[in-house]
């Protein structure tokens, strides 16, 4: 089994995935926090791989892709003393991309986002738009070879709603659901809240979706992932596809081409 690692600004998230096959037989998620020991980290797993039956010795390799650099030092740990194995990284030698980054700054570009690029381009053909409902909201571009060619960040939903119950000191913190009813003009201040943060992010999604297309100006697909994306896809016809494990699988596919290559 491989153990696939998502280290992300706001969640870890931990796959065992049968390599075989890449199905995903369990997934835990894990608050970030640098600061979490190997130790600790093993002390969860275990009790977690446990409740699934399953134990540390069934896992026989361990990936990470993390954009928290800080996180990555107690993770290569965790793997070496508590899986006896050396952790495959993505993007360091040996699992370099194998992809073009064709950016202004290829150094640059989140782990996550490029991991995303190679299991969607596994996963569908032509032209894609990979949208990431992650801390920050991305939306990226990659052409019909593969090759990533740019893209958009913007404000996740919960940390646009964070900053909106900070900054307004009469504002209440709400959960985030789609709104009862079409209705875009709310009776009360929940319902205007709700509305402005849902409908808003709606309107963000397809403007920029639109605008991408029109620039990319060849044929498209759509494929979204994340766990929000999920909230958004009844009330949207932006998505061709959603893929909530494409990160995961990405890790997955990297794994299985740097087995086959040696």
């Amino acid at each position: 089994m491989l153990l696939a690692v998502d280290a992300g600004n706001t969640n870890v998230v931990f796959a065992l995935v049968e390599t075989a096959t890449r199905t995903i037989r369990a997934r835990w998620r894990i608050a970030t926090d640098p600061r979490r020991t190997a130790d600790e980290y093993a002390v969860w797993l275990s009790q977690l791989l446990a409740l699934e039956g399953y134990s540390r010795d069934d896992v026989a390799a361990v990936i990470v892709s993390t954009v928290v650099p800080r996180a990555l030092h107690n993770l290569e740990v965790l793997a070496a003393k508590y899986f006896r194995t050396d952790a495959l990284i993505a993007g360091r030698a040996p699992l370099d991309w194998g992809i073009a980054i064709d950016v202004d700054e290829p150094k640059s570009l989140g782990a996550d986002r490029a991991v995303n690029t190679i299991a969607a381009h596994a996963l569908h053909a032509g032209d894609l738009i990979v949208i990431d409902f992650g801390t920050a909201t991305t939306f990226d571009h990659s052409d019909y070879t593969g090759a990533y060619k740019g893209g958009i960040i913007a404000p996740g939903i919960n940390l646009s709603l964070d900053a909106l119950v900070m900054a307004a000191a009469k504002l209440p913190r709400i959960a985030i659901e789609a709104p009862a009813g079409d209705s875009v003009i709310g009776r009360n201040t929940v319902d205007q809240m709700n509305i402005g943060i849902y409908w808003g992010y709606i309107a963000m999604i397809e403007g920029l979706v639109a605008r991408m297309r029109r620039e990319i100006a060849r044929p498209v697909k759509v494929i979204a992932t994340g766990g929000l994306a999920t909230l958004f896809e009844r009330h949207t016809d932006a998505f061709d596809a959603i893929e909530p494990d494409l990160t995961i699988q990405g890790l997955a596919i990297m794994y299985e081409r740097a087995h086959i290559s040696k």
